[in-house]
């Protein structure tokens, strides 16, 4: 292997040399292949016997004047790929000059530079003298004396105008090539619905027409929108399976025989080509009594027919698919909404709406909803703690008591208070308060928290 050959560029132009372990594979050839930039490259003749390996720089015959390309292969395995390019050994091929120097890299760099600028100006007069073009991309020769612009066009466009004015604008000669919207899909690059780098961008070089007859032999669904890739056409990637589809199908029984029964008339419906079972139906335009069998059991209900015989039914004695389970969703797990989180319906109240507020209570209400809401708490408190009631109530009534003898106040009646009892408490604490405190006034007991009530002095 050569020592420079990790410098060619993995681009789907490149090819591995698999002659350079062989013995003798490897062997001197006058012809060497060498690729531009995007998806141009050719053969060229080493007539000097220069030394070249792969990766190496070159200046070769251009017209006019020299381009820079790199070397993509070397050795006996240029003529196997001008066989399969269709070159001839006798045709008249350019030649190598030399290896490129510094001074042709360095004005090389130059040109390529430029290209971008040089596509977007020329968009801009293409559009001025409106003409129904696209310019997609422009290469210049490697000695930047000559411009090639890569245009598209649906119909035939007259671009003469369109070359003189810009020859003028750019001052170099200038060559017109036409492409499809593939080649333009291929050139810009992209990521398919597959979610893997395009194949007209990755590693196909030559592209086939694609017809809809491909998308039928699979049993896809007609859709333009599902069947278009980014460059607008049929994708490429219905010719991939198309004959696989076509050898099973041959396999499989024609959709225009009928099933003859002793009931009724069967026609075809669909075909599950993986499985390799069919659907009939007693209608022909329509589905109606739906029967799936498979396709031994399809070959032998024709056999049958051309025989004169008419099976009761179309399915094996003993075979039961109605009972057999569905089968699974392959595409049940892509759903997008699998993530989300499914919300549980409120139950709403018995005794209220779904906010949780107390509806009124109605005439047509019966009285068996008010001892519900009255004696329940009631039991529960006292089922509960007996003790802690029984406390509670106890400490109540040692309150009252001892609130009584400090204000020399009667007890609460009805209510209602007079205003010589409502004074009296007001005046007798402000004086208590300006007395002296002594050790008794300071005594007064916290509030007991024993069940029985203190004794009153009687």
């Amino acid at each position: 292997m050569a020592k420079n050959e990790n410098k060619c560029p993995r681009g789907k132009l490149y090819c591995t040399n698999w002659l350079a372990d062989i013995p003798g594979g490897f062997a001197d050839f006058d012809m060497v292949e060498v690729q531009f930039k995007n998806t141009r490259k050719g053969f060229y003749k080493n007539s000097t016997n220069i030394p070249l390996e792969i990766g190496d720089m070159v200046a070769v015959e251009a017209s006019p004047g020299h381009d820079i390309g790199q070397v993509t292969m070397v050795g006996d395995l240029v003529r196997l790929q001008m066989r399969k390019a269709n070159v001839r050994p006798n045709a008249e091929v350019r030649r190598v000059f030399r290896k490129a120097r510094p001074a042709d890299l360095e004005k090389y760099e130059e040109a390529k530079a430029k290209e971008n600028d040089t596509m977007i100006r020329s968009r801009k007069i293409a559009e001025s003298l409106r003409l129904s073009m696209k310019i997609g991309d422009v290469e210049y020769q490697g000695d930047g004396n000559k411009a090639i612009f890569y245009y598209i066009a649906d119909e035939r466009v007259d671009f003469r105008q369109l070359i003189k004015v810009l020859a003028e604008t750019f001052k170099v000669r200038i060559e017109m090539k036409q492409i499809g919207a593939r080649q333009e899909a291929g050139r810009i690059g992209g990521i398919g619905p597959c979610g893997r780098p395009l194949c007209c961008a990755s590693w196909m070089t030559n592209f086939v027409s694609v017809a809809t007859s491909a998308a039928r032999y699979q049993d896809i669904s007609l859709n333009p929108q599902k069947l278009a890739g980014q460059c607008a056409k049929l994708k490429c990637c219905l010719n991939f399976e198309a004959d696989t589809y076509v050898e099973s199908i041959k396999r499989l029984p024609s959709k225009d025989i009928r099933l003859e029964t002793a009931d009724s008339t069967y026609f075809h419906f669909k075909t599950d080509i993986f499985k390799r079972e069919i659907t009939y139906s007693t209608d022909k335009s329509m589905a109606a009594n739906l029967v799936t069998i498979d396709a031994a059991r399809a070959f032998e209900i024709i056999a049958m027919n051309k025989a004169g015989e008419k099976p009761l039914s179309l399915k094996r004695e003993g075979d039961d698919k109605d009972n057999a389970k569905k089968p699974l969703d392959i595409l049940g797990d892509n759903d997008l909404t699998r993530f989300d989180k499914k919300k549980k319906k409120r139950k709403p109240k018995k005794d209220g709406n779904a906010t949780g507020e107390k509806r009124p209570r109605q005439e047509g209400d019966t009285e068996k909803s008010e001892p519900r809401d009255t004696q329940k708490p009631r039991d529960r408190y006292s089922s509960r703690e007996p003790k802690a009631a029984a406390s509670a109530q106890a400490d109540g009534q040692a309150s009252d008591q001892k609130r009584q003898q400090r204000t020399n106040r009667p007890p609460k009646q009805g209510g209602q208070r007079q205003d010589g009892q409502r004074r009296q408490p007001r005046q007798q604490q402000a004086n208590q308060g300006n007395m002296p405190q002594t050790g008794e006034g300071n005594n007064r007991k916290p509030r007991p928290q024993r069940q029985n009530p203190p004794k009153s002095d009687e």
